[in-house]
């Protein structure tokens, strides 16, 4: 009777060990502050270099209904906390156009308080570090919500390209 309940027992435990494992190595998650995620290609993609402009390819499809947080190069200065002053580049692009409408890069990187932004970026920067290049994918209820804003019509999804510079 023993023999007969060991093996299925031991089964489940191999089971519930593997369904632990990751195939990333171990690696950081793409949303280190607990921003959703969805499938890979339903996010802009962003190329160019560290310390270059970023070039967002515009989405396709339905945005995503949560905040969505990837790091695209992994800083290692100093972290970004909710009480930070922070000096950053940036690119904002309209989901629903798919067109680049501010950029910090045509002039001087910007400095404000973290606690002055938007709820997009309340929640989705903390953790950063300094030299780190993070997209943010906002959802209008931690964006500008039903308001428009600028180029940006209410109800807007944010896509944001956030090169870290600084943080006090």
């Amino acid at each position: 009777m023993r023999k007969r309940l060991l093996l299925p027992m031991t089964v489940l435990a191999l089971i519930a060990l593997l369904s632990s494992c990751t195939t990333d190595g171990g690696a950081p998650s793409s949303n280190p502050q607990g921003g959703s995620t969805v499938a890979q290609d339903n996010l802009p993609q962003v190329a160019g270099d560290k310390g270059a402009e970023p070039v967002i390819t515009a989405p396709t499809g339905t945005p995503p209904s949560d905040l969505q947080v990837k790091d695209l190069i992994v800083g290692d200065g100093a972290e970004a906390v909710a009480t930070s002053t922070l000096t950053v580049h940036y690119v904002l692009m309209a989901w629903s156009t798919g067109q680049v409408v501010e950029s910090s890069w045509v002039s001087q990187p910007a400095t404000f308080g973290l606690n002055q932004v938007i709820q997009g970026w309340q929640q989705g920067i903390p953790g950063m570090k300094v030299g780190g290049r993070r997209l943010l994918v906002i959802p209008p209820s931690l964006g500008y919500g039903d308001v428009a804003s600028g180029p940006l019509a209410a109800n807007e999804t944010l896509i944001f390209v956030v090169d870290l510079i600084a943080v006090s």
